[in-house]
């Protein structure tokens, strides 16, 4: 092989890496994004909610 074969092996790798590495960052970035607060849906809201309502009921239980 010559070094032009090995410079256009190491880039066609790098490149392969380079494209799986943004698309790990993309699916983490909005993975992580639906663990923030927005407004009402995202699961993180939704999961405040349903803290609420259990301790709505823990309530209304223990008053019995």
């Amino acid at each position: 092989m010559t070094a032009q074969d090995y410079a256009t092996l190491i880039i066609a790798v790098m490149t392969i890496f380079g494209g799986f590495a943004t698309g790990v960052r993309w699916m983490v970035k909005h993975y992580l994004n639906e663990l923030k607060p927005n407004g009402g849906s995202s699961i993180k809201d939704s999961v405040i909610r349903l803290e609420d309502r259990i301790d709505d009921l823990y309530k209304l239980i223990a008053e019995k």
